[in-house]
């Protein structure tokens, strides 16, 4: 039939059904009889005319409703002030323990502090440093004794102090997860480091004036360092106390509910960032009653949303408070890719599938990429001997991934190594792809694997060639062009690996579905940056600085002080100690980006299904197929799909 002689025949029957899907007020038997006939019309126009107009207009009346069935109901302001005003508060409540355990233990701590600074007058000395100590003698000489906190740059200031706070609120609450005894180590340091400061100045006799002063932003910074410790502890007792259930859910539930407690506090934090550079700054001019309003305030808020209005909510709900959203483990594995996901939809099912496909393509990466890492870092190294022997002293995890990877482009060396890693970034993403492609197979193939290389490597790697140089390539000042650069590729890779289509289809698919999953791609990359951060903190921080003027790092981490100690050792047997100490870190390194990359690889999977299901509408005929078939009493396989 000709495309003219089938839309003359059938607009009608369309027509009819547009103004009865948007009225909303006809017979339901009607609009689906309608709706059956339409897809058969689209079933037919797809077969037949594959590259007219009609089966875009068929496709899109069809998905309109499809979509419009499944489409998530959009979150409102109502439910974000629902959580600060119930959530928040109840998972508050239920973790009050560990968070009254943090402040008695922050109160014993604090003692220990001033009792020892009292025996030892050069302990605070030991604690914040000698040029510390100077300065703060020096200002109370000059009847300035809080003259730590003037500057004139306020707003810089205010920036500072407000990053770190967070910093150091945030390492607090992760280091919970080592069994909770990151956070009594660090609660710990920064409770004695108080209470021996606080003393200092009472040998002074400025007890009073540096508590009016200090604690003007310290109640809510102090607080929030001692809240961070509870959610901390709270945190790791998923681990150590699973209770009823198992240690995996009890760890997801305590997390859940550690992180919830952990983001109510980064108001505060600013707040007190905010307090500490244009308040505390000013002490001076301030009136005594003034400070003292601010510090009962920030105090009284602290203790009405952290204590009195979660027992308000916990007595008024009662419901609420014994239900607890355990997490479940979904017996069923299957993943229907024909379906339209939200990026939050893309997210969770990234991970689900990372733990059902991890077996798979960590064996091709740990039995063919990583020996090839190893050889490409071990050249690498001797290439680059004389910095290997040295102590960086900025990030040090950003010089090293130069200088593995080859992008600081130093010599002729650099610009193959880093020819090379595309190479194998692109049997990373090949490895994640197969697996996708071939999950329904119940054993695993390095047959089937190898055919996939043959066919689609080279397609794969071209696509991902792009991305490395964006990447990886650009110097860092290019970023923020990279990030509106990034979302066109994003899908590339994935449309080489996962189309049935020839390359040249496949070429321009990857650029077209990319385009329409910008908004996307930008949110993969964001969400795989925090991903990287938030697992890489506990043990090699981002924000891990090495001061330059002494062997020990501002922040030190785990990998920090492992290294050190690696350090220490080799010292005894070379004089090229730092070498070794290098090597360990970049071991760090290389594990994590075989770990991570994975997951941006499946979120580009679920970006490309997305785009082809909106497409070719898979899903919209296989969810008709199943119409009817469901019954109200019992389970049929249509529930299960």
């Amino acid at each position: 039939m000709k495309e003219t002689s089938f839309i003359e025949q059938n607009k009608e029957k369309w027509n009819r059904f547009e103004k009865m899907y948007e009225s909303k007020s006809n017979d339901p038997e009607e609009l689906s009889d309608l709706y059956m006939d339409i897809t058969d019309d689209l079933s037919y126009a797809q077969t037949f005319y594959k590259r007219r107009t009609v089966r875009v207009y068929l496709n899109q009346l069809g998905q309109k409703v499809y979509t419009g069935v499944h489409k998530q109901k959009g979150e409102s302001f109502k439910k974000f002030f629902t959580v600060w005003r119930v959530s928040l508060p109840l998972e508050i409540y239920r973790s009050r323990k560990n968070l009254l355990f943090a402040l008695v233990l922050f109160f014993i701590y604090a003692t220990i502090g001033a009792v020892t600074t009292h025996y030892d007058p050069f302990f605070l000395n030991d604690v914040v440093g000698d040029g510390y100590v100077e300065m703060t003698t020096e200002n109370i000489r000059n009847g300035d004794p809080l003259g730590v906190y003037s500057d004139d740059r306020q707003m810089d200031m205010f920036l500072r102090i407000a990053t770190n706070n967070l910093r150091v609120a945030f390492i607090t609450f992760f280091f919970g997860f080592f069994f909770t005894i990151g956070s009594h180590i660090l609660l710990f340091s920064n409770s004695v480091m108080v209470g021996s400061f606080q003393y200092f100045f009472a040998t002074k006799g400025m007890l009073l004036t540096s508590f009016l002063g200090i604690w003007i932003h310290g109640a809510f910074e102090i607080s929030a360092i001692v809240l961070a410790a509870g959610a901390g502890i709270t945190a790791g007792n998923g681990m150590l106390f699973p209770g009823s259930y198992t240690r995996p859910q009890a760890l997801q539930l305590s997390t859940k509910r550690g992180l919830k407690i952990m983001l109510s506090l980064v108001p505060f934090i600013i707040v007190a960032g905010f307090l500490e550079s244009f308040v505390t700054a000013n002490y001076k001019e301030l009136p005594d009653w003034s400070k003292w309003v601010l510090i009962m305030l920030s105090f009284g808020i602290i203790l009405f949303y952290y204590v009195f209005y979660p027992m308000y909510i916990a007595r008024k709900h009662p419901e609420l408070l014994n239900k607890e959203e355990v997490p479940g483990f979904q017996t069923n594995t299957k993943f229907n890719f024909s379906k339209i996901r939200t990026i939050g939809e893309m997210v969770a099912d990234s991970f689900r599938l990372y733990r059902k496909l991890f077996s798979r393509f960590t064996r091709i990466n740990f039995l063919i990429v990583l020996p090839i890492i190893t050889m490409v870092v071990y050249w690498q190294d001797v290439n680059h001997y004389d910095l290997q022997t040295t102590r960086f002293e900025a990030h040090d995890w950003a010089i090293q991934l130069e200088l593995m990877i080859g992008y600081c482009f130093i010599n002729g060396q650099d610009v193959i190594v880093f020819g090379i890693w595309t190479f194998i970034f692109a049997m990373i993403f090949t490895s994640v792809l197969w697996s996708v492609k071939s999950m329904d197979e119940e054993q695993f193939s390095w047959r089937s694997f190898f055919q996939y290389v043959k066919k689609r490597y080279l397609a794969i790697w071209l696509a991902n060639f792009l991305l490395c140089v964006l990447v990886l390539a650009l110097p860092w000042y290019f970023l923020l062009l990279g990030l509106a650069v990034f979302p066109l590729f994003y899908l590339n890779a994935a449309t080489m690996g996962l189309d049935n289509e020839k390359l040249s289809v496949r070429f321009s698919r990857g650029f077209k579905y990319s385009s329409k999953q910008y908004g996307n791609g930008i949110l993969a990359m964001v969400i795989i940056s925090l991903l990287v951060f938030m697992a890489a903190q506990p043990i090699a921080l981002v924000l891990s600085v090495h001061d330059g003027f002494s062997d020990e790092p501002i922040m030190p981490d785990l990998l920090d002080m492992v290294a050190g100690f690696v350090k220490r050792i080799a010292m005894i047997y070379t004089d090229d100690y730092m070498i070794w100490s290098n090597v360990l870190r970049q071991i760090v390194y290389v594990i994590f980006i075989i770990m991570i990359i994975p997951i941006l690889v499946l979120m580009m999977s679920f970006g490309y299904y997305n785009e082809l299901e909106k497409n070719e509408a898979k899903g919209l005929r296989k969810s008709f197929e199943k119409f009817g078939k469901r019954s109200r009493s019992r389970e049929t396989d249509a529930d299960f799909d």
